[in-house]
């Protein structure tokens, strides 16, 4: 089974498909599991596999492309980024967006920044102690 059959067809309504699906490519690079310089499905095959329009596969590679994460090349097709630097970049801007979440949930929650941080402190030794710190094999 290839990265591109593990993807999820079921999307939510509160987000355009289209950005969703890249949130899932990008994540699956900053994971490993789409390698630098990886080939990815035609726009057609792509569509197929997620079951949406070409049209919005499309318009994702154009983004992607954009973004820097693709790049395509005439008569051979679509392939993520050789620039080996890239991943740590969408690394730390995912990271930086879920700490935001989580910081603005937290806050709305009523919690202070010291707060916050003894929270996070005493989850971290909690994970630490039941030996689940490492979930993801980094």
């Amino acid at each position: 089974m290839t990265a591109w059959e593990n993807f999820a067809t079921v999307f939510d309504d509160k987000t355009p498909i289209y950005s969703q699906i890249i949130t899932m490519l990008s994540r699956s690079f900053a994971r490993g599991q789409i390698q630098t310089g990886e080939r990815i499905p035609s726009i057609r095959d792509m569509a197929i596999n997620l079951k949406v329009n070409a049209n919005t596969v499309g318009r994702v590679y154009q983004e992607m492309e954009r973004m820097g994460l693709i790049l395509s090349k005439r008569g051979t097709g679509y392939f993520f980024t050789e620039d080996s630097g890239m991943k740590e970049k969408v690394r730390g801007s995912m990271a930086e967006e879920s700490i935001n979440r989580f910081l603005d949930e937290m806050q709305d929650l009523g919690f202070k920044d010291k707060q916050i941080l003894d929270e996070i402190k005493k989850q971290t030794e909690r994970r630490n102690y039941n030996g689940d710190s490492d979930r993801h094999g980094d």
